[in-house]
């Protein structure tokens, strides 16, 4: 089979066209033939950071049908189609290469109606806008209709994945969806996403504006950079609110004190790859939900458009999610 493999943590130069033996399924596993292969700002970083112990494969994030199952795993679920998570994580074998094995419960079936794009398109940003859409001090822990119901959710940065999966999923879960955009173009991705209210940040007193929307304040932040927005955070939120900021900018950023005190506010630091694996299965419960639904979807129509490459140019698949490409990065591995 074809992989990408990287031997040495580097630039997009250190990943390698190669031909290696298709892996076996061990216990507990599935085989997958991979379709769609997903990128993540995680991915080029640990690429270009971490030193592998052996030959890497990248991509945390896929799709395919499963071929074969490992000892313990129902022989019934060959020919299944399903959404791959957390692929590379601790593991060798990531979804930038024609075959893969993950753990069972990390292969999640795929509704028939839902395209292998989009199932690319949902391990990272849909668990990582779940966790941050749960982790209030007394909201909900799976997301579910109504589960949101009279919260109203600030998303920053709504033209992200991350962000376009938050807007998706409040919205279904019932909440009101407010984002903060820096110019038209991505004011439309948030709109097609389904936010209810879009602030454009460069153009709008964006304090006021959610104050306006939300004179009691929002209840949930969905932070994609703290460091710029502690200030517009720390004013438009209510008693007893969370921040859930999940980006690693690199910047430090100082909590206003007393705003944070007077307000009974959180600062919710998330990462994906360390949150407890119970969180991980309620959020698999609730975004399987939420592709029955068809409340989660992908695409150019649900402000979330396709950049395709070739699985021979997966470096350039990486260097365009650096270099901050909107929407989502897809790598054809298989017609």
């Amino acid at each position: 089979m074809k992989a990408i493999v990287y031997t040495t943590s580097g630039g997009p130069d250190v990943l390698t066209l190669t031909d290696r033996p298709e892996p076996e399924p061990g216990p507990g596993e599935v085989r997958v033939k991979v379709r769609v292969s997903g990128v993540n700002p995680t991915d080029w970083k640990s690429r270009q950071g971490t030193e592998p112990e052996r030959p890497q494969v990248p991509n945390q994030d896929g799709s395919g049908v499963i071929d074969a199952v490992g000892a313990g795993v129902p022989a019934e679920r060959v020919g299944e189609r399903v959404w791959l998570w957390e692929s590379a994580h601790r593991r060798p074998d990531g979804t930038a290469q024609e075959v893969t094995t993950v753990p069972a419960r990390q292969a999640v079936p795929l509704p028939d109606g839902a395209s292998f794009d989009l199932g690319a398109s949902i391990g990272v940003p849909a668990i990582t806008a779940h966790r941050a859409l749960t982790v209030a001090e007394y909201g909900p822990t799976r997301l579910a209709p109504g589960a949101l119901d009279g919260r109203t959710v600030l998303v920053a940065g709504g033209a992200g994945a991350v962000g376009n999966a938050a807007i998706q999923l409040a919205r279904w879960a019932g909440a009101t969806v407010i984002t903060t955009v820096s110019g038209p173009e991505k004011a439309a991705l948030a709109t097609a996403a389904g936010a209810h209210h879009v602030v454009n940040y460069r153009e709008q007193d964006a304090a006021a504006e959610i104050r306006r929307i939300a004179p009691d304040g929002v209840h949930i932040v969905v932070e994609v950079a703290p460091a710029h927005n502690v200030e517009l955070d720390a004013a438009v939120t209510a008693n007893n609110a969370v921040i859930a900021f999940y980006a690693d900018d690199s910047q430090e950023f100082v909590v206003p004190v007393r705003p944070s005190m007077f307000t009974n506010l959180r600062w919710q630091g998330l990462l994906l790859y360390t949150v407890p694996d119970e969180a991980k299965d309620e959020a698999v419960a609730a975004i399987s939900a939420a592709l029955a639904d068809g409340a989660l979807r992908a695409g150019p129509e649900v402000g979330l458009p396709f950049h395709r490459f070739p699985l021979e140019r997966t470096a350039e698949a990486h260097e365009a999610v650096r270099d901050g490409a909107v929407g989502k990065v897809l790598i054809d591995v298989a017609p």
